[in-house]
């Protein structure tokens, strides 16, 4: 017997939406609810992260229905929590398209949780939008990829720590969380690096399991390893809660960002707000968009956030961002083909354009990966950052990379 769970905030923002939201029309067009589903660990090590993401979708579910809904129907949330238990991924997106009968789903932070229900999206031809970066090497059909590709993050950050406003590098520490994001993103980067001229021994590699939370001997080895009279950075694919221990430690041991800077891809605004965040000053991230990002969208987009979750310190961080722009071109998707049909909704959705909150019209390539600016902030004491780096446009994605030898025949 399949157990399907929804949450109550889930029940809220769905069945009742319509009734218990001021300014919300109380009354659709006759058709049964849009209904969205929200696949987002509540609970585990990935909570952290992925509970914002949560929230995210059931406020837009909230203001399109305020809007009207889609189509003359309202939105109706269907929320469940696979609890950073990446097979259970797959049995809760089971349950989505069969049980709920979602038309679309948002949701999956880590590769190894996407890469679980991708098989299940295919196979019952369902409709995912995922929303953090990653390192690239897939495309589906059945996928959209609102978070960045390698080229969209990864590459340019390393080209920033090994210039000269990076503080020119020329040892690199990769840190990772042992699975598969981390591992294939820091093969295309020790590639890359060696293309640049790098030595085998100018380049450090650890992984750590999920949740990690003893850090000592790993920083402690990547001061000797810093100690060989290079200039030494450190990248960061470390995910979920053990970034918490991690950051604590490299203040313990007193480094700082002008002696071994680091550089996070999975470090926001959000995994700050719950540490001291004044020994980390001038380390590094590099996403798509930061909350101190300067535009009109941006600040229409941090007020909805704050007006939605009742509190006026809440952040916002790049995969909140990346879950509202492919929300919003999801929409425009159902509104512009005029079905939830996911296979007319999915050929709706490329081309599409947002006005992002990163400041930037970001628009869905043919690939199902997102154009993105590239973006590289330095933490401040205040847990946000102080954009030090962005291009000046949108960078089309590279979903393979020419760093990954076994791609050359698809570049052909």
């Amino acid at each position: 017997m399949t157990n399907f769970t929804l949450t109550r905030r889930g029940v809220i923002a769905g069945l009742g939406a319509a009734l218990a939201t001021p300014g919300i029309p109380s009354a659709f067009a006759q058709g049964a609810p849009i209904k969205v589903g929200v696949l987002h660990s509540l609970s585990g090590t990935m909570a952290i992260s992925e509970t914002a993401l949560r929230d995210t979708v059931l406020m837009m579910v909230e203001d399109q229905n305020r809007k009207g809904g889609l189509l003359g129907r309202r939105l109706q949330a269907v929320v469940v929590d696979p609890a950073s238990n990446w097979p259970l991924f797959a049995e809760k997106a089971r349950e989505l398209l069969q049980v709920a009968k979602v038309d679309v789903t948002f949701g999956c932070w880590t590769s190894v949780s996407r890469k679980s229900v991708l098989p299940v999206f295919e196979e019952l031809k369902g409709l995912l939008f995922y929303p953090v970066q990653y390192e690239g090497e897939e495309q589906s059909p059945n996928i959209f990829y609102t978070g960045a590709a390698p080229n969209q993050q990864a590459i340019p950050a390393l080209d920033y720590l090994l210039g000269p406003d990076g503080g020119s590098a020329k040892r690199i520490a990769l840190l990772g969380t042992d699975y598969v994001y981390p591992r294939t993103t820091n093969r295309i980067l020790r590639n890359y690096l060696v293309s640049k001229g790098f030595a085998a021994a100018d380049i450090m590699e650890e992984y750590t399991p999920f949740g990690h939370s003893d850090w000592q001997g790993i920083v402690s080895s990547v001061k000797r390893f810093a100690s060989a009279g290079k200039k030494t950075a450190i990248v960061s694919t470390i995910n979920g809660d053990a970034n918490v221990p991690f950051y604590r430690e490299l203040g313990n041991q007193g480094i700082k960002a002008e002696d071994i800077p680091s550089v996070a891809f999975s470090v926001g605004e959000e995994e700050l707000a719950g540490i001291d965040a004044r020994p980390l000053v001038g380390h590094l991230a590099a996403w798509n968009y930061f909350m101190s990002v300067k535009s009109q969208v941006n600040d229409q987009f941090i007020a909805m956030w704050r007006a939605y979750i009742k509190n006026p310190r809440r952040v916002t961080n790049d995969p909140m961002e990346a879950t509202y722009t492919g929300f919003k071109m999801w929409a425009q998707a159902v509104t512009a083909s005029g079905t939830t049909n996911v296979a007319d909704v999915t050929k709706a959705v490329i081309g599409q354009k947002v006005a992002a909150p990163s400041g930037y019209i970001e628009e869905m390539g043919a690939n199902h990966h997102l154009s993105k600016p590239v973006m590289i902030g330095e933490i401040q004491a205040n847990g946000q950052f102080n954009i030090v780096y962005k291009t000046p446009g949108a960078v089309p994605a590279e979903n393979w990379s020419p760093y990954i030898p076994e791609n050359a025949n698809r570049r052909r």
